[in-house]
C-alpha cells in the first residue's frame, strides 16, 4: 500500500517541519523524544533565510521544556551564553518617573485567610510606605542583583519565587539541532518553491524544494514565521488582526557591549511611541525598540534606540515588521502552525517561545492519526485560540492602564475600547481588589496584581474579611516584617555574575 497506510497502520509515520529557527528546531527536538521510533521527522530550513532571532527572554514554564528533554540547566547555559530572569522591570510605564516589577513568583507568604496583597493594601491606608515590590522575593534578589536557586523548604521566604532565563536566540536553536539530529531528525537545506494539496482531502501532501527535491510527510508542522508557507500561503486559513489594541507594528534590535549591572532580570523602558526591551546575556546585552510607525519613523526609532543604550553597540540595527493577531486556525487540515506562523504578540512579556513551547505541548496531547479526526483538531483550535486570547488581554493591560498623556500613542491606549474578557478582570480588581482567574491563564493572579497596582489600578475598597480581624496596625506590622524577611534573604545569595561563574559560564 502507497506512503505510510499498511493495512490496518493509522499511525502518523512521516512529520515534515518547514521551518528552522527556535520553533522548528524546538518542535523537532521535542517530537524526536517523543517519537523515539516509528516515525520519520524531517526539517527544511535556508541558510539563505535569516530568523527573526531576537527571543532572547523567557518565562518559568522553559524550565519544564528542557527538563522533559532531559537537557542539563548548566549544559545549556554555556552553550546559550545565557543568564537568569527573575522578572521583568517596567520603567515609565505607568507615568514617566515611575517603576514597578513583575516578579516571577509570589509575593511573599500568606499570613492567614486574606491574601498577603490586601494586607499590603490595608498597611498602605494606614500610612505604611513599604512598596509592593519588597513583598516579593525575586525583587528583593533582582534588585540586588543577586541570584540563587529557590530553596526547596516551603516554609521558607527563599522558595517563594521562581525564574527563567535569557539566551542568544540563535545558539539555543543550533543547540537543539544538534539534540535533535542525534536522535534521527533529518535536516533538508533549500527553500520551498511550491506546495501540492490534495484535491479530495485539502490536505497538503508534499513540498517541492527550489531545486526540485520532492517531500512528502503525512503531518506537516509549519514553522515558516510570519510568512506562513503552510497555513496561509498554501491553506488561506486567515489572520485575526489585533492592531486595535496593540499598535505597534514594528521593531529594531541592536546588542551592545555591557556597560551597566549585570541584571538577573528584562528591563521595559516605554518611550514615545513604544517602549525599549534590555535583555542581559553573558557575553552582551541584547536592545531593542518595539514602536508604532503610525506615531514613529523608522529612522527616528533606531536613533532613540541607539542613543539609550549600555554599551557600545556591536552591529547595525536591524528592523522587524509584524501585524499583532493569530491564525483563524491553528490546525487546517494536516497543518499545524507552531511559533511566528501561529500568529504574533508583541515580545513585552517574553512570549513568544512559550508560545511555541504550548504549541508543542498540544501537538503532543492531541497528535493525530492519519484520519486526522475533526473533533481532535476542533478542540486543539479552541484550546490554542483561547490560550492565546488570555495572553493578550495581560499585555493589553499595560497599555490601558497607563496614565501618561505626553504623546499620541500613550493617550490613544489610555482610551481605547478593551476585550470584554480583560474589561471584566479589571472592573473586578478595581472595586475590591479581587484578582479572579479564567480558564487557561498563563499569568496567575501576582502577574496581574503586579500590573495593576504598579499601573495606580487600586482598588476602591479592601477585602471584607479584614474588617473581622485585628486592623490596619496588624497588616502594617506583618508586611514591615515579610519585607525585612525578604531582605534578609536577599542578601545572603551570591552575585548574579558569581552564580554564573561558579556554575555556568561560556
Amino acid at each position: 500500500m502507497a506512503g505510510s497506510e499498511k493495512a490496518g497502520d493509522r499511525s502518523i509515520r512521516r512529520v515534515l517541519i518547514v521551518g528552522g529557527g527556535s520553533a522548528g528546531w524546538m518542535t523537532a527536538a521535542a517530537l524526536a523524544h517523543a517519537l523515539p521510533r516509528g516515525c520519520a521527522i524531517s526539517l527544511i530550513e535556508s541558510e539563505e533565510i535569516g530568523t527573526v532571532g531576537v527571543g532572547e527572554a523567557t518565562i518559568p514554564p522553559i524550565k519544564l521544556f528542557n527538563d522533559t528533554l532531559g537537557i542539563a540547566e548548566d549544559e545549556f547555559m554555556k552553550a546559550t551564553k545565557g543568564s537568569f530572569k527573575l522578572g521583568i522591570e517596567f520603567v515609565d510605564w505607568a507615568k514617566i518617573g515611575h517603576r514597578y516589577f513583575h516578579p516571577f513568583g509570589e509575593y511573599g507568604k500568606p499570613f492567614d485567610l486574606v491574601p498577603v496583597h490586601q494586607h499590603w493594601l490595608a498597611a498602605r491606608a494606614a500610612g505604611c510606605s513599604v512598596p509592593l515590590d519588597d513583598l516579593a522575593m525575586a525583587w528583593g534578589a533582582a534588585s540586588r542583583d543577586r541570584f540563587a536557586k529557590p530553596l526547596a523548604d516551603p516554609r521558607s521566604i527563599g522558595s517563594t519565587f521562581s525564574y527563567a532565563y535569557h539566551f542568544d536566540a540563535g545558539l539555543y536553536a543550533k543547540f537543539l539541532r544538534s539534540y535533535a539530529e542525534a536522535r534521527g531528525v533529518v535536516r533538508h537545506e533549500g527553500k520551498v518553491a511550491s506546495t501540492a494539496i490534495d484535491g479530495a482531502s485539502g490536505h497538503v501532501t508534499s513540498v517541492t524544494l527550489d531545486d526540485g527535491r520532492v517531500l512528502e510527510g503525512d503531518l506537516f508542522i509549519d514553522c515558516s514565521g510570519f510568512r506562513g508557507l503552510l497555513i496561509e500561503g498554501a491553506l488561506k486559513t486567515g489572520y485575526d488582526e489585533w492592531t486595535r489594541w496593540l499598535p505597534c507594528d514594528r521593531a529594531v534590535a541592536v546588542p551592545c557591549e555591557h556597560g551597566a549591572g549585570f541584571t538577573p532580570y528584562t528591563r521595559s523602558t516605554a518611550r514615545e511611541a513604544g517602549w525599549q526591551w534590555r535583555i542581559p546575556l553573558q557575553h552582551r546585552v541584547g536592545n531593542g525598540y518595539v514602536y508604532s510607525s503610525a506615531h514613529l519613523g523608522d529612522q527616528e526609532a533606531a536613533d532613540t534606540l541607539l542613543a539609550n543604550l549600555d554599551g557600545k553597540p556591536l552591529a547595525d540595527p536591524r528592523g522587524l515588521r509584524f501585524v499583532t493577531g493569530r491564525r483563524k486556525l491553528f490546525w487546517n487540515a494536516n497543518v499545524i502552525a507552531i511559533g511566528l506562523s501561529s500568529g504574533f504578540i508583541e515580545p513585552l512579556e517574553s512570549t513568544s517561545l512559550h508560545l511555541i513551547q504550548a504549541g508543542i505541548s498540544k501537538l503532543l496531547a492531541f497528535f493525530p492519526t492519519l484520519d486526522f479526526d475533526p473533533a481532535v483538531r476542533d478542540e486543539y483550535n479552541r484550546v490554542a485560540i483561547t490560550e492565546v486570547e488570555r495572553i493578550r488581554d495581560f499585555v493589553i493591560l499595560h497599555y490601558k492602564l497607563t496614565q501618561r498623556d505626553d504623546s499620541a500613542l500613550w493617550r490613544d491606549c489610555a482610551a481605547m475600547d478593551i476585550p470584554d474578557t480583560l474589561a471584566w478582570k479589571i472592573g473586578h480588581f478595581r472595586r475590591d481588589g479581587k484578582l479572579l482567574s479564567r480558564d487557561m491563564d498563563l499569568f496567575g493572579s501576582p502577574s496581574w496584581l503586579a500590573v495593576h497596582v504598579g499601573q495606580f489600578n487600586l482598588p476602591e475598597r479592601l477585602d471584607p474579611l479584614l474588617d473581622y480581624g485585628d486592623g490596619a496596625a496588624k497588616s502594617r506590622t506583618f508586611v514591615e516584617q515579610l519585607a525585612a524577611a525578604v531582605a534578609r534573604a536577599a542578601e545572603t545569595m551570591p552575585t548574579h555574575a558569581d552564580y554564573i561563574a561558579h556554575h555556568c559560564a561560556a
